[in-house]
């Protein structure tokens, strides 16, 4: 692919091309492997968008090849009580399968680090499974890392607790 067939932007989420592209590349990634193995409901891929457009903290990216919908990154802009500065928090990454291999999570996180800095955040944060070797080196060749003070005291880790 042309790098000029290659689009990415930050989403609108009231524009309908977008709000669709938003739902149909977060339900590829919830029906792969690494996003759990199982569709989303209807009401949640219809309903997303607007809740994020509720969310005055929330932005996402896209990437589009050849118009088709390609990639997604969901951030939410958080705050670091240490740096006394905003932060984004990417929540999601994802890339279509059928479009790997074309650098656009690449692409896409250096759109989400330039509204980073536009907000002036930080840093940027970011969760990935052990077993996903593929994400891990695609986030260290950015310059991500494990979160760490202290190496006397490990890794940072990201717990949950369902609700």
């Amino acid at each position: 692919m042309e790098s000029a067939d290659i689009l990415v932007l930050q989403a609108s989420y009231t524009n309908p091309v977008h709000a669709e592209a938003i739902s149909l590349v977060l339900n590829h990634y919830a029906e792969d492997p690494m996003g759990g193995g199982q569709p989303l409901s209807a009401d949640v891929l219809q309903q997303l968008p607007a809740e994020l457009a509720k969310r005055p903290y929330a932005f996402s990216v896209l990437a589009f090849v050849g118009g088709e919908p390609a990639g997604l990154v969901n951030c939410f802009e958080g705050f670091s009580t240490f740096a006394c500065r905003p932060l984004v928090n990417v929540h999601d990454v994802v890339v279509v399968a059928q479009f790997r291999g074309l650098g656009l999570s690449q692409k896409m996180l250096q759109k989400v680090e330039d509204i980073a800095r536009q907000r002036g955040c930080c840093k940027i944060t970011l969760e990935v499974l052990e077993g996903n070797p593929v994400a891990q080196a695609s986030y260290s060749k950015f310059g991500f890392a494990a979160g760490m003070f202290d190496p006397a005291h490990g890794r940072m880790l990201f717990w949950t607790k369902a609700l």
